[in-house]
């Protein structure tokens, strides 16, 4: 398929990209170019020109993109913080799938994160069960847009999954996390594994129509902190990355 990765020039992009390529054609819309080589678009997720550049001759699309990151324990932030969020994670998204669905495209994935959830947890149950109280704006606004995902899922009949991913790590990083004395509200993610969940999510949303799931995405292997029943049943789906541990 042809894929556009919104934002692809970023950590999370970057790290999946070669595993990617290596069965999809790919595209990235970023401000910045891509560090791979593959083929760019130049703009913001916030901007309907690019968008519609971008999306052109695609069959679906990943965003990738955020603005202003911040961990899931404290509520402070600053006003630039919080525009820069409600206009990349809601604005931005909203445009990017009303672009989509008027070009006849149904699918695609949207990156979320687990600190839509206060990160204070130590047992995440079901992506249904846990609220999305992440206690700042970004954690805020990445909730709202599984809701915006969940509306064109409704009344535009879009196949839409989100990805609450979490400490998304490239192979090096991973195991020098693992290796070392776990950090309270963080789960690294290994890249290959990420990258395997986008793939199995790609082949997961080309089926019906009018379909929004959530899914955790994580390191957790022994279902420890997240439970990831819901990835390995319909997406067949879990991490190996602690394969690769001494």
């Amino acid at each position: 398929m042809k894929v556009l990765l919104v934002g692809g020039s970023g950590h999370v992009g970057t790290i999946v990209t070669p595993y990617l390529q290596r069965v999809h054609e790919l595209r990235v819309l970023d401000l910045a170019p891509p560090a791979r080589d593959v083929d760019f678009v130049e703009g913001s997720i916030a901007d309907p020109e690019a968008l519609a550049r971008a999306l052109e001759g695609m069959d679906t699309f990943i965003t990738m993109v955020m603005k202003g990151g911040q961990g899931g324990f404290t509520r402070d932030h600053t006003p630039q913080l919080a525009i820069d969020n409600y206009t990349v994670n809601c604005l931005g998204l909203h445009l990017l799938l009303l672009t989509a669905h008027d070009l006849g495209l149904h699918c695609g994935i949207h990156t979320g994160t687990m600190s839509q959830h206060h990160r204070g947890r130590d047992w995440y149950p079901g992506e249904d069960d846990v609220p999305l109280d992440g206690p700042n704006v970004y954690g805020l606004t990445k909730g709202l847009a599984e809701g915006i995902c969940r509306y064109f899922a409704r009344e535009f009949r879009m196949n839409l999954a989100v990805f609450r991913i979490t400490g998304p790590s490239t192979r090096e990083r991973f195991i020098e996390r693992r290796n070392g004395p776990p950090v309270a509200g963080v789960v690294p993610t290994d890249e290959e594994d990420l990258a395997r969940a986008y793939l199995a999510g790609l082949d997961f949303v080309r089926e019906g129509r009018g379909r929004f799931d959530a899914f955790f995405i994580a390191g957790d292997e022994s279902h420890e902190q997240v439970n990831l029943s819901k990835a390995r049943a319909l997406l067949g789906w879990e991490p190996r990355g602690h394969l690769l541990l001494g």
